[in-house]
């Protein structure tokens, strides 16, 4: 994927779900100094039988999405990005 074909898959998917995202942000105490979705450059996204699960992170915060939904977000740390199985990382099921 290009760099412009990142950015603007993590605008989209950020733009979708803006209010639930930041919710989940304040709800984990990991909000901070507030949204903003320039800080997010990077992305994992792979897809497990029909489910898409897709990682968007910014250099202190990572929020997992299920296929559009934003489910999870956590402190970000390089351990994330070269899992096997990232999503292990994120409690899906709160």
């Amino acid at each position: 994927m290009s760099v412009p074909t990142v950015e603007a898959a993590i605008n989209e998917l950020m733009d979708w779900e803006w209010h639930s995202v930041e919710e989940l942000l304040a709800q984990r105490g990991l909000l901070g100094n507030g949204l903003v979705v320039e800080d997010y450059t990077g992305l994992t996204s792979w897809l497990e039988g029909s489910t898409r699960y897709t990682v968007v992170h910014s250099l202190s915060v990572a929020v997992l999405f299920v296929d559009t939904t934003p489910v999870d977000a956590i402190r970000f740390h390089r351990d994330l990005l070269g899992s096997e199985d990232p999503k292990a990382f994120f409690n899906i099921h709160r």
